[in-house]
C-alpha cells in the first residue's frame, strides 16, 4: 500500500497514455510542484460524484498513477503539464487534507502483459494511427504499439468520444482482447 495524491478529472487515462493538463487551483499547483521537485507520482481518477474544481470530488476506485514529463507556462498564464500514465491502482480509502487535496491509500493493480493484435482488429489500429496523426502535441509521445492489443485498446479508449462510464469499465478490464471486443461494440453503438 502507498499514499498517493489524487487529481479527480472527467477523463480516463491508461498506463502508457499522455494527458495535457492546465493547472490553476492552488492545491494542484502545490501537488505538481512537489511531484516535480521530488519525482513522485500522483494519480488520475475519473470523478464519480462532484466537480473538477472546488470541493474534493468522489472518485471511481480504479485509476492510473504517473509522472510529469514536461511543463510550460501557457499563454493564459496558467501552468501546463504533460502527464504520462504508468500504473493502474485500486483506491482502498480516501481523505481530504486541509488544503482540500484528495489523498488516497492505494494498491497497484497489475497491467497484464500485452499480446499481439489479432488480424480482425487491424482496422482499429489503422483508425488509431489516423487519429494520432491529426492530434497536436503531446500526443506525438505515443509511439509504437500499433501491433499490440493492449496498447491499441488503451489509446483508442482514451481518444474516442465514448461515455466516461464506458471508458472507466474498459480501464478496469484485465483482458486486452476482451477490451478490444467491447471497445469495438461500443464504437459501433456510438456510431449508429
Amino acid at each position: 500500500m502507498m499514499q498517493l495524491p489524487l487529481f479527480p478529472l472527467n477523463t480516463v487515462l491508461f498506463p502508457g497514455g499522455v494527458l495535457p493538463l492546465r493547472i490553476f487551483e492552488t492545491r494542484y499547483i502545490d501537488m505538481v510542484r512537489r511531484s516535480m521537485r521530488d519525482g513522485t507520482p500522483f494519480g488520475i481518477c475519473l470523478i464519480r460524484e462532484g466537480e473538477e474544481a472546488g470541493e474534493a470530488a468522489q472518485v471511481h476506485p480504479v485509476g492510473t498513477w504517473g509522472r510529469i514529463v514536461d511543463w510550460d507556462r501557457r499563454p493564459d498564464g496558467l501552468l501546463g503539464i504533460t502527464f504520462l500514465g504508468e500504473q493502474r491502482f485500486y483506491v482502498k480509502s480516501t481523505w481530504v487534507q486541509k488544503d482540500r487535496l484528495l489523498m488516497a491509500e492505494v494498491t497497484p493493480r497489475e497491467w497484464p502483459e500485452d499480446v499481439p493484435l489479432p488480424e480482425e482488429f487491424l482496422s482499429l489500429s489503422a483508425l488509431l494511427q489516423r487519429v494520432l496523426g491529426e492530434m497536436p502535441a503531446p500526443y506525438h509521445l505515443l509511439q509504437g504499439g500499433h501491433d499490440r492489443a493492449g496498447w491499441v485498446g488503451a489509446r483508442l479508449t482514451e481518444l474516442m468520444p465514448l461515455p466516461l462510464e464506458e471508458k472507466q469499465a474498459l480501464l478496469e478490464m484485465d483482458d486486452h482482447l476482451a477490451r478490444l471486443f467491447r471497445l469495438r461494440e461500443a464504437m459501433l453503438a456510438a456510431g449508429g
